[in-house]
């Protein structure tokens, strides 16, 4: 039992849940075996609503770190991983290194998935539809893990006995992504269309799972899916994209028609927007002199998103309203935005581009193009502004979902990393492009085996 104590994930920790209609209103965190905890729909939700719980813990500022820290938009005066990051001096001591939070969330997950079918049998579309919160949860978790450190132990099953073996392998990239995509599949089938206000936006619904799968498939280079899937998000009632007026809404209130999943926060669950983006000439980051270059004139988003005051701003205004200037480093109550509808017509509009489908791409480009107040761009503008299409869309995608992690993911997808970030930081080597893998979990597994860039 000992050695189990001791492995990367642990044994699960639920959070018991009333059955509310706020997620957020939890009681608090109890440790226990989920052995014999699933007797009925309380404990079934209180199981998958725990897993939520720990997505809160794992984003808390690992979506900036692992989304923005390497890439080309931020710059960081702070030292730790915010410096290591930007330096490409990753180490496997650092925090950002670590998977701990997200195997959690897994681990939670695999409970929930397990037991769930105990409590309601089959056919039950109340069951049906945690067992496909708990699936995509658990998809989300090892989407981030492959992007991240590439090949991952695949554990599908709770540990529950010290029989079982807990020195598992790598698995290679593609077999996890299968498994992926059919949690994801599972939960575009099981999950809600909608369970009713703000619950649509902090719950796993079917257009998440759906928003989720187009993400995969892109991630994958599947692009007549991705096509396939986008559409069902964008056909979607639930959402649409709010006017260039209310955009800063989207980040500062949360919970708007253009939000298809938000990891949810509030007084108590909180996490470190102030410190990664708002706190001054303290925050982690704040927009390098690259990025403040890259807007066109008339862009509307601009003030939206950075303090447009300071000569050398230090202060990124995007999920705390323009003009924000509150120093105070206590934790922050807003909401993150994982996925949204813009990212979602724009990697349909990168899918159109590469399967040289350039009206399609282009009608998707222009719809967010004209939000921000800037012309629509035909295929000569195209060319002549950016080099292409799929340029003027990845430039397009760098502007409107800065600073929502998505930026180093983008980069390693569309094979430009090296390309991009060579002369910021020295980046060169393909086998650089994953984390360490942190020495603690190294340490624990005789079996897993540190990536080759940093043995």
């Amino acid at each position: 039992m000992k050695k189990i104590n001791n492995i990367i994930i642990g044994f699960i920790v639920l959070t018991c849940v009333a059955c509310s209609e706020d997620l957020l209103d939890k009681d608090p965190v109890s440790s226990f075996s989920a052995q014999g905890f699933y007797q009925n729909a309380s404990d079934a939700q209180a199981g998958v609503y725990g897993t939520y719980d720990a997505l809160q813990s794992v984003m808390r500022v690992n979506f900036a770190y692992w989304g923005e820290g390497r890439a080309d938009a931020v710059s960081t005066i702070q030292a730790g991983d915010p410096g290591l990051l930007q330096q490409n001096n990753l180490t496997p001591i650092m925090s950002s290194a670590s998977w701990n939070n997200l195997y959690e969330m897994i681990s939670r997950a695999n409970y929930a998935i397990k037991y769930i079918p105990d409590v309601f049998g089959e056919d039950s579309p109340l069951g049906g539809e945690l067992m496909g919160q708990a699936r995509a949860l658990r998809a989300l978790g090892y989407f981030y893990a492959v992007r991240i450190w590439g090949d991952v132990p695949l554990i599908l099953e709770p540990y529950e006995s010290i029989d079982q073996d807990i020195f598992l392998e790598k698995a290679d990239e593609s077999q996890i992504m299968d498994q992926i995509i059919d949690d994801l599949q599972f939960a575009a089938e099981n999950c809600r269309a909608s369970y009713g206000g703000e619950r649509d936006r902090i719950l796993i619904t079917q257009g998440a799972a759906q928003g989720f799968l187009t993400q995969v498939y892109m991630w994958r280079r599947d692009y007549s899916n991705a096509i396939g899937s986008a559409n069902q998000v964008i056909d979607n009632p639930l959402y649409s994209l709010v006017s260039i007026s209310d955009w800063s809404s989207i980040f500062t209130t949360g919970l708007s028609s253009e939000s298809i999943f938000e990891v949810g926060y509030n007084d108590v669950q909180t996490n470190g927007l102030r410190v990664l983006y708002a706190l001054g000439s303290d925050s982690n980051y704040f927009p390098n002199e690259k990025f403040r270059n890259s807007f066109e004139e008339d862009d509307q988003r601009r003030q939206k998103i950075y303090d447009t005051t300071q000569i050398e701003p230090r202060m990124i205004w995007k999920y705390f309203g323009e003009g924000f200037n509150d120093e105070s480093p206590n934790p922050s109550e807003n909401n993150i935005v994982l996925l949204r509808l813009a990212d979602i017509l724009l990697l349909k509009a990168e899918a159109h581009a590469k399967l040289g489908e350039d009206d399609d791409a282009l009608d998707m480009l222009n719809t967010i193009r004209n939000r921000a107040g800037l012309e629509s761009l035909d295929q000569t503008d195209a060319q002549s502004q950016y080099g292409s299409i799929l340029e003027a869309i990845y430039q397009e995608r760098y502007i409107e979902l800065s600073f929502e992690g998505h930026r180093w993911f983008d980069l390693i997808r569309t094979e430009r990393a090296i390309e991009v970030m060579q002369p910021l930081n020295g980046l060169s080597d393909p086998a650089n492009l994953v984390w360490p893998i942190h020495e603690d979990a190294i340490n624990r597994n005789l079996n897993l085996e540190q990536n080759a860039f940093y043995q």
